[in-house]
């Protein structure tokens, strides 16, 4: 167990070993454990947590806000539009300030570049900067679902498949982030990692190399495969949800959309839920679009840990929130 981890960031799930991310798992359950049983845990009473939201979000605003308030501490509300950020600030002078206001800050950015802002924000930082999403990675989602699989199979996941499949969901283009974080981290921990998605639909060349060489150094292994068939079959873990085709088109949503739409019929059904294990769940980090990516009857059925694979994104949150910017002596 790792216990030295007051002030560290979480832009991407390999800053942290895995010594480190057990660390987090371990004060999860302890956590977790707690809030079944209504124990209040005031780690973060006093502490105040900055959440700066370039887009809206559900799961993720509501996990670090109920995860503070219930922590002890206060969390304030920001965007760009309601900050000087929009109009022009830098990442430097506006750190610089919240630096010395708050114990942390939580950012979401999707937008082109934007890794590349929490870093530099991250650079002057004096206080943990967590990485509520960005154009790359989205590491606070893939640690929950981590732990959400490490829950089911009761930690013995070692050579287990998990899927990351693509899905026809056209309305918008979808970052790349969700399925970059986990084909790098699910390999570190022991699962063998199947990537599915059409030709054009590719990740990050450096990420894929990221993945193959955890896989490499974890005895795991990563495959790329371009049939939703081929990759259900056999699978402990279907997560499917969309992306778009960004390494292809670039930002161009118009050409994107197409790309979407002319690759229909990737979607989980209980056919394809049928090609894996009986024993296998279905994952998505939602929101979902019901019955264009996902039946309705999946989402909905028996195999799906799709709401406690949300809820644990609050208990892992508040994990990171504790050891990062927590008070030991609030356990005494």
């Amino acid at each position: 167990m790792q216990t030295v981890l007051k002030g560290k960031h979480l832009l991407c799930e390999q800053d942290w070993t895995n010594e480190e991310l057990e660390t987090l798992f371990k004060v999860t359950n302890y956590l977790k454990l707690n809030y079944a049983l209504d124990v209040p845990t005031e780690i973060c009473r006093n502490k105040s947590l900055f959440m700066l939201f370039f887009e809206e979000s559900t799961r993720t605003r509501n996990a670090f806000e109920c995860g503070i308030t219930q922590l002890g501490g206060h969390a304030n509300y920001l965007t760009p539009q309601a900050t000087q950020i929009d109009h022009g600030e830098t990442a430097k002078d506006t750190i610089e300030v919240l630096s010395r206001m708050g114990h942390a800050i939580g950012v979401r950015n999707t937008l082109v570049d934007g890794h590349k802002w929490m870093a530099e924000l991250a650079k002057y930082s004096k206080i943990p900067v967590y990485n509520m999403q960005c154009d790359i990675w989205h590491p606070t989602q893939s640690l929950a679902d981590l732990y959400t699989i490490k829950e089911k199979f009761n930690d013995d996941i070692r050579g287990r498949k998990f899927v990351i499949s693509w899905t026809s969901a056209g309305n918008y283009m979808r970052p790349l982030s969700m399925a970059q974080s986990l084909v790098s981290l699910m390999p570190r921990f022991g699962l063998n990692v199947t990537l599915a998605h059409p030709k054009g639909f590719e990740l990050m060349p450096e990420v894929l190399d990221m993945a193959r060489e955890n896989a490499r150094k974890h005895g795991s292994k990563f495959e790329i495969v371009y049939d939703m068939d081929e990759a259900c079959s056999g699978a402990d873990i279907v997560y499917a949800k969309g992306w778009g085709p960004i390494m292809t088109v670039g930002d161009d949503s118009v050409a994107g959309v197409k790309m979407i739409n002319d690759n229909p019929g990737w979607v989980v059904d209980s056919r394809r839920m049928k090609l894996a294990k009986e024993s296998a769940i279905y994952m998505h980090c939602m929101p979902a679009d019901r019955d264009v990516e996902v039946t309705s009857e999946v989402m909905d059925g028996p195999q799906s840990v799709i709401y406690d694979e949300a809820e644990n994104r609050m208990h892992t949150i508040k994990a990171l929130m504790a050891l990062t910017m927590g008070n030991v002596s609030a356990l005494r």
